[in-house]
């Protein structure tokens, strides 16, 4: 009889635990946002690449949902990043350049004073700082208990605006470049303070070993991982033992021909897929939300070895331009349980959405005087259309790197359903504004500009986006005194037809 005791007080208590384990809150999901760098819309086979190859990627956007047209709030690296970290538009903080690294600090945008003869405008200077006033989404899940941690390229400033001072509790490698390093290469030597690779050690393959430690140290729980791949920026140098396998597969024909690149991405595909192994052996991805961006479109105005880096066809153009090519970029998002598998949605999105997107997957609220600029898409997650009008891209800067290439203009956009409105600041010859109107979704490439047959549309995007920079307080570029005609002028982007503004604003 003693013995028959035990097993029927367990037999009594087992339904009692079993409903204690079923009123037992589920814990908090883990965050896991995968941010490329320079990865451009076309470049991934899951979004149309008949030349890279990107398998774990693909494996990745078969767990949950590609988005067709989300949107990097800016042409460039440190104001998307700007964007992801406060939910506001660059604009509205003044970072709009990527210049976070440049000395002295500039705490707010200001316009030139002076510009060369052969530039029209007086661009702005962008701010060259995160500043701390902003309550960034890393300060919201490390105040809410989660364990929070980047590993890679942060460029939105130095100590004191760093990530271990914007909510970040593990920053590796701890250092503001726009740069994969302070060489500027993959390979080392990296020369990152006491941070530095073995011989022939991958810069990529170091950061994911990094992140994936702090995956297993945290595993018990709720953490949220900012994982800034360097990949695919400049300077574009591929691991050896790859090379001659994508230098084998180029073929001039396909747009993307770039051995060098393809090189570049298998790496990155390759460490992303490391670290989807290791939260599948951890037993965490099931309760992990992963979200894949890039922080602006892929570069065309440079080579890497004797080829364009990559192309973004059917975009126009690409990084530094405010045509699609520029902003329109690839983007997943796994979320189990919610999203349904291998799925699309054509709904339009910014890297502006992404805070409080988190927020509300996570059921948290903002603080009570804390306003976004971007929306929570989780009714897009779970294939509902977004309550949107639309979005915007403020440009007011010459883009100062690379070769000079159409769309690198002071300029603005506004995609509101199918249209999209480009306003180039007082490019027209009396210097009024030269605007162009696309339909997307019939002319993706934006070769039809329709401003001058449609002139009501031009005007009714053009008070959409004067209300945007009207409250985002944008600094507008204003006309260049010193500018003389004809003087190895910038190029001016083409377009079919023009329209100006009603009124001159000189």
């Amino acid at each position: 009889m003693k013995r028959t005791l035990p097993l029927i007080t367990a037999l009594l208590l087992a339904p009692l635990a079993a409903l204690h384990a079923a009123d037992a809150p589920k814990p908090m999901p883990n965050i896991v946002v995968i941010l490329a760098d320079d990865l451009g819309w076309r470049d991934l086979s899951c979004f149309g690449s008949t030349f890279y190859e990107t398998p774990n990627i693909d494996r990745l956007a078969r767990r949950g949902i590609r988005f067709t047209e989300a949107y990097a709030a800016n042409p460039t690296c440190s104001p998307t990043r700007g964007s992801i970290m406060t939910g506001l538009y660059p604009a509205r903080l003044g970072i709009t350049l990527p210049v976070c690294h440049e000395n002295p600090a500039r705490l707010q945008a200001t316009l030139q004073t002076e510009a060369p003869a052969n530039r029209k405008l007086l661009a702005a200077e962008s701010c060259n700082r995160l500043l701390p006033v902003y309550y960034t989404l890393a300060e919201a899940l490390r105040d809410e208990g989660y364990a929070t941690a980047l590993f890679g390229k942060w460029h939105l400033g130095p100590e004191p605006y760093d990530p271990l001072h914007q909510g970040f509790q593990t920053d590796i490698p701890h250092f503001n470049s726009g740069m994969p390093s302070p060489q500027g290469g993959y390979l080392p030597p990296w020369g990152f303070k006491n941070f530095e690779g073995k011989p022939g050690e991958h810069l990529e393959d170091r950061l994911t070993y990094e992140a994936i430690a702090f995956l297993g140290k945290n595993r018990s729980h709720p953490f949220f991982v900012c994982y800034a791949a360097p990949s695919v920026h400049s300077q574009w140098q591929a691991k050896p033992e790859l090379l001659e396998r994508w230098q084998a597969k180029a073929d001039p024909k396909n747009r993307q021909h770039n051995p060098i690149m393809g090189a570049m991405i298998q790496t990155l595909d390759d460490n992303i897929g490391r670290l989807m192994r290791a939260l599948d052996d951890l037993g965490l991805s099931q309760n992990t939300i992963v979200i894949f961006f890039s922080d602006n479109g892929g570069v065309m105005y440079a080579k890497a070895g004797d080829a364009i880096v990559t192309d973004n066809h059917p975009l126009r153009a690409g990084k530094g331009t405010i045509y699609e090519g520029g902003t329109r970029v690839p983007c997943i998002v796994a979320w189990p349980g919610t999203t349904g598998a291998d799925t699309r949605s054509d709904e339009v999105i910014s890297s502006i959405d992404f805070y409080p997107t988190i927020l509300d997957m996570l059921g948290l609220k903002p603080r009570p005087d804390q306003k976004f600029d971007g929306i929570s898409i989780v009714p897009a997650l779970r294939g509902q259309p977004l309550p949107r009008k639309a979005i915007f891209c403020h440009y007011p800067e010459y883009f100062r790197w690379g070769g000079r290439t159409e769309g690198m203009l002071p300029s603005c956009y506004v995609r509101a359903g199918d249209w999209k409105l480009i306003r180039f600041f007082y490019d027209n010859p009396d210097w009024t504004d030269r605007f162009e109107l696309y339909n997307l979704r019939q002319d993706i490439g934006e070769k039809m500009n329709l401003a001058g047959k449609m002139p009501e549309k031009v005007e009714e995007l053009n008070r959409m986006m004067d209300g945007f920079l009207k409250d985002t307080q944008a600094l507008l570029p204003k006309p260049n005194p010193a500018y003389l005609a004809g003087a190895n002028a910038t190029p001016q982007p083409s377009g079919t037809s023009e329209i100006s503004s009603k009124s001159k604003r000189r």
